[in-house]
């Protein structure tokens, strides 16, 4: 009996017991209004007067707090039985999240079947969202642009300590210039300014408000005022996409080819001018080849020359990401004043197959490799333009322009 049932049988038994007292049809009114009051009222009133109208609301309160005690009783009742058959489980955030776990990469097809067509790709360490699981062994995901079907096979699911380690978590920073802190307080030291739209690889946030981000001078905190927080994972590449990505890739390396040629016929017309246009004392040899070993020749000779917070210039002063854009200035490419926007450019390459001239991208900062596991980078106010080994700092990627 629910609790509704149980109010309605109150009010009907209120009318039999006013219909079999004369007296009591008198003080129906009245007695109506006590059989609606609290049980406490009601009980009140009856203990009250000796009149017929007092019985009749004495046994309405009872017939209310009997009646109150089985919805209390029910309602108990019921909440055990929830308690006993139906504990809630709290889901994990990556309960429903596949890594691909392959060689290199798995299909996405239309139907879960090996027949039907590929739609995507899903690459080792890529993540998907799990929409369905099929009876036969296959999940219906979605990542990126691509949704359809692979084999359960060759993905993990829910597991968060693979997830969390194939993903990266980033902080863009929101304003003009971040202060990076040695403590998680407005007051401590500033280890070093970013600028903005600058990613920085978050490595904890168990301090409301703050963010502890790696930069090139270690590790610092950052007010979560002032960035936009995000997790990325690599995600299956469409057909189209792939396709695309290809031809972008092609038509890179012929217009780095172009204007290296174009940038070697300059530098041999004005070779036997001795006017320079440095802006130091030094000498600096001109690209000579349109590769990456030149890329990666070239970019040595300013070793030793200084670093400058938001410079440009390989002699007088640079940061990292303008470091690297005046380098491949001289080889007649445009690439941007911005670390995070260069692991945009170019194609991306394993840092296994990574080649002398290739970018290679960190939390906040940036490199050119030369080979031998080694790079060279605007690195410090301290240390200026300097090597450093490719694996000092974790790379984020490795991205080639030629």
């Amino acid at each position: 009996m629910n609790r509704r049932t149980l109010r309605a049988t109150g009010i009907v038994l209120t009318g039999m017991l006013l219909a079999g007292d004369p007296v009591s049809m008198i003080y129906a009114a009245p007695v109506a209004g006590v059989s609606v009051a609290t049980t406490a009222e009601a009980v009140a009133v009856g203990t009250g007067s000796s009149s017929p109208s007092a019985g009749v609301s004495l046994a309405v309160a009872d017939c209310l707090v009997a009646s109150n005690e089985e919805v209390a009783q029910e309602a108990a009742a019921q909440q055990e039985q929830v308690s006993e058959n139906e504990t809630p489980v709290v889901e994990s955030e990556y309960a429903d999240i596949a890594i691909a776990q392959v060689d290199n990469y798995v299909n996405v097809r239309t139907e879960p079947n090996t027949e039907s067509e590929v739609v995507g790709k899903l690459y080792n360490n890529s993540a998907a969202t799990i929409l369905q699981t099929t009876e036969d062994g296959w999940y219906e995901i979605t990542s990126g642009n691509v949704t359809g079907y692979v084999k359960c096979e060759y993905v993990v699911a829910g597991d968060e300590e693979l997830a969390k380690s194939v993903s990266t978590r980033y902080a863009k920073v929101t304003t003009t210039t971040l202060y990076v802190r040695t403590e998680p307080s407005t007051d401590a030291a500033v280890l070093t300014m970013v600028p903005i739209e600058d990613d920085l690889v978050v490595t904890d946030e168990s301090i409301p408000g703050w963010a502890l981000v790696t930069t090139e001078e270690g590790d610092g905190y950052v007010s979560t005022d002032y960035v936009t927080l995000t997790t990325e994972y690599v995600q299956a590449e469409s057909k189209a996409e792939e396709e695309a990505r290809l031809a972008k890739e092609e038509a890179e390396r012929e217009a780095a080819a172009a204007a290296a040629a174009s940038a070697r016929k300059k530098n041999s017309e004005s070779s036997s001018s001795s006017s320079s246009s440095s802006d130091s004392s030094a000498s600096y040899s001109a690209p000579t080849s349109s590769n990456g070993q030149a890329v990666a020749s070239y970019a040595c000779q300013f070793v030793g020359n200084p670093y400058v917070y938001g410079g440009s210039s390989l002699t007088n002063g640079t940061d990292c990401s303008g470091f690297v854009m005046s380098v491949y200035s001289a080889f007649g490419i445009g690439l941007p004043h911005s670390s995070s926007a260069l692991r945009g450019c170019g194609y991306e390459v394993s840092l296994s197959s990574a080649q002398p001239g290739d970018i290679v991208c960190y939390s906040g900062h940036v490199g050119i490799y030369i080979g031998n596991g080694t790079i060279v980078h605007a690195s410090t106010p301290s240390s200026g333009i300097t090597y450093s080994s490719v694996t000092y700092r974790s790379p984020i990627c490795v991205r080639r322009i030629f």
